[in-house]
């Protein structure tokens, strides 16, 4: 027997067509990889201009 607890996903939601619709788009896909990498981006450019 392990010690780690058992989750029980039986009533946890599916999701729906158009939610898997979006996950397999593939330019919806990139427009959110750039759009948080430019996020991340801004955030470490204004940390270093804090430390200048």
């Amino acid at each position: 027997m392990s010690d780690q607890p058992v989750a029980d996903l039986s009533r946890a939601p599916l999701p729906t067509a158009k939610t898997l619709r979006q996950r397999r788009s593939i330019p919806l896909q990139l427009t959110r990889f750039v759009v948080f990498n430019t996020r991340i981006m801004k955030m470490v450019l204004s940390g270093h201009k804090g430390t200048h």
